[in-house]
């Protein structure tokens, strides 16, 4: 959301991004041209991880966020310089309804992929129902999948109804409500196309810092400066090592492997015998195999952070095991990194569908019993991306997709264009207002 906020304040509007009290208060936030104003999310002190459960976070957000969200709407009308259009994250429904309230034009940004939203929208209309044994066809841009390849919250009967309800309910449009896309056309043509019959969508992504790849130097982190410390072990580190040699390994900040997964996944790196570096927060540290930890012959680093784009960016580098969120997804795309898919809830399945089945840019590792990734099977997909027979192939259409995707954010590429098209429509929008107060 940053990004885009930065973007479009490049293109001439004034920008303003709102974000949680306890986002202000614990990230360095470099926002350059957008101001930002806080709003509670119900846990100003301690954040989404102060909550009893991921549910009952998104249920005082929601309380929370909707009230001081008006709020802020109201004080800003009042002071002179009203907002005139909200951009609002689609997974937080009840922003679109303060807007609703307040009268203020408003836009859905969906932050999944195009097939992941499409899905969500598709079995909330009945079009669509997500399968309970069996595989479906084909549908609306869609590739045939498996019940694996679904995004958790696309089944009503499944653990979370709270977070279900808020993914069904995103897409609430009509045909000619805009809906904003973190991906680009190149990259899901045929969904994008099938979406445009039921919304005014339009892909304005990748939004990530997409600066010359080999003039990384570690400051473009999506304008938010966390962990500073261990950057400079990471990079030395990747020095060191040979081109194409190491293999990234990073979960996100939210995923918990479990004691029994990380030990698995500590034993399938060790078993490939290739490189690695390895994010791991500190309460899954615990779960790591001494050999990991004191391993002699320094194949592996782990850390507790690092600089996600400036490490994916290293020559060093030769393919990225991720859980396929997707913000990891993009990114590895943008930089050509070749993938190693270890999927575990929410849009990952899907994205990992999509890495290995339809933009052939890596292998998904199949889960076993109790739906862990084994030893066995980590080491297969990573010999298979690094070395395999189709190791040539896999990078050759990673680098195709890193082209694309230059191309679709360079002046004149499709998400350019879509986003031309966006700023008219802004500036239209506060012509409108202006006109309104005059009269």
């Amino acid at each position: 959301m940053l990004q885009l906020a930065k973007r479009l304040a490049i293109k001439g509007p004034r920008t303003t991004l709102v974000v949680t009290h306890f986002i202000v208060n614990t990230v360095d936030v470099e926002a350059g041209p957008v101001h930002v104003e806080p709003i509670s999310d119900g846990h100003d002190e301690g954040g989404m991880q102060s909550a009893v459960t991921l549910e009952d976070y998104f249920q005082k957000l929601d309380e929370f966020g909707s009230k001081t969200l008006e709020e802020l709407i109201v004080a800003r009308e009042n002071s002179g310089t009203p907002f005139t259009c909200m951009i609002c994250d689609s997974f937080v429904p009840w922003g679109l309804a303060v807007a609703k309230k307040l009268r203020l034009p408003a836009i859905a940004f969906s932050t999944q992929s195009c097939a992941v939203s499409a899905i969500y929208y598709y079995v909330n209309e009945g079009k669509l129902d997500a399968p309970r044994e069996h595989a479906i066809e084909s549908f609306e841009g869609l590739p045939p999948m498996e019940r694996e390849d679904f995004p958790s919250f696309a089944f009503r009967d499944g653990s979370y109804p709270t977070l279900t309800a808020y993914a069904l309910n995103q897409f609430k449009v009509e045909k000619d409500d805009w809906v904003l896309f973190n991906s680009f056309d190149e990259l899901e043509s045929e969904v994008v196309t099938c979406l445009k019959r039921y919304m005014h969508a339009r892909t304005i992504g990748p939004c990530m810092p997409l600066m010359d790849v080999d003039k990384h130097d570690g400051r473009d982190t999506y304008g938010m400066s966390m962990l500073e410390a261990e950057k400079d072990t990471c990079i030395k580190w990747l020095d060191a090592k040979p081109p194409d040699s190491v293999v990234y390994v990073s979960f996100g900040s939210f995923a918990s492997l479990g004691v029994e997964q990380t030990k698995e996944l500590a034993f399938g790196l060790k078993a490939s015998d290739k490189y690695f570096l390895w994010v791991v927060r500190d309460p899954e540290k615990k779960s790591l195999p001494r050999e990991i930890i004191e391993d002699p012959s320094e194949k592996g680093l782990v850390v507790k952070w690092c600089p996600q784009l400036v490490v994916l960016a290293h020559e060093a580098v030769r393919c990225f095991a991720t859980h396929c969120g997707w913000n990891s997804t993009l990114e590895t795309l943008c930089l050509g990194v070749p993938v190693v898919a270890l999927p575990l809830w929410t849009d990952q399945p899907t994205n990992a569908k999509y890495v290995e089945d339809i933009w052939g840019v890596g292998r998904r590792v199949r889960a076993g019993e109790k739906r862990i990734f084994m030893r066995d099977e980590v080491e297969r997909c990573i010999r298979e991306v690094m070395d395999g027979e189709k190791s040539e192939e896999i990078r050759k259409n990673s680098r195709r997709l890193r082209d694309l995707a230059k191309k679709a954010l360079s002046e004149g590429g499709s998400s350019d264009q879509n986003l031309n098209e966006l700023v008219g429509y802004l500036n239209a929008k506060a012509k409108e207002r202006s006109s309104l107060q005059l009269n």
